[in-house]
């Protein structure tokens, strides 16, 4: 059997910082079936900042203590998702850094609502690639949980 010794280990789900937005401890499911990663945003407003296109919105942190937090993010584009059930929405897509264990790197996320969802926070194959990530499914919280002194990148 090969082994991979340069990729980290993750399991189903972690914890996650999302420094530059100020987010810590966001519990993330991973999606290997989903191409791109998703936050659970609302209120989103794009608009202008010197020329270039930025986006407005409001994140949701915790499940059961639900946390608003305000948050501003350069735009990458916007892009047509289908999701699970069939539908195809057009979303907002932003770029940040992410942090999972020891590791960060620059991640894209679509913004949608994901109200009725258990996680708020999806990571997709892209993302797991880009953090050269294998995912073991019967682990879970494999990396240890961010605190608030991780928050190197935040503004």
């Amino acid at each position: 059997m090969k082994t991979f010794d340069q990729l980290g280990v993750i399991g189903l789900r972690e914890w996650i910082n999302l420094p530059e937005l100020g987010m810590v401890g966001l519990r993330a499911k991973i999606d290997t079936g989903a191409s791109t990663s998703c936050l659970h945003a609302s209120d989103i407003q794009p608009f202008d900042r010197d020329g270039e296109p930025w986006v407005r919105f409001t994140a949701h942190i915790g499940t059961l203590v639900q946390r608003r937090h305000r948050c501003e993010a350069q735009l990458v584009s916007v892009k047509s998702i289908k999701s699970s059930n069939g539908h195809t929405q057009s979303r907002y897509v932003i770029r940040t850094l992410l942090t999972l264990g020891e590791r960060e790197w620059p991640v894209e996320f679509t913004l949608t609502c994901r109200k009725t969802m258990r996680y708020r926070v999806l990571l997709g194959s892209k993302a797991l690639v880009d953090g050269q990530l294998l995912v073991n499914p019967a682990l879970t919280y494999v990396q240890n949980k961010p605190t608030l002194a991780d928050l190197s990148g935040a503004q």
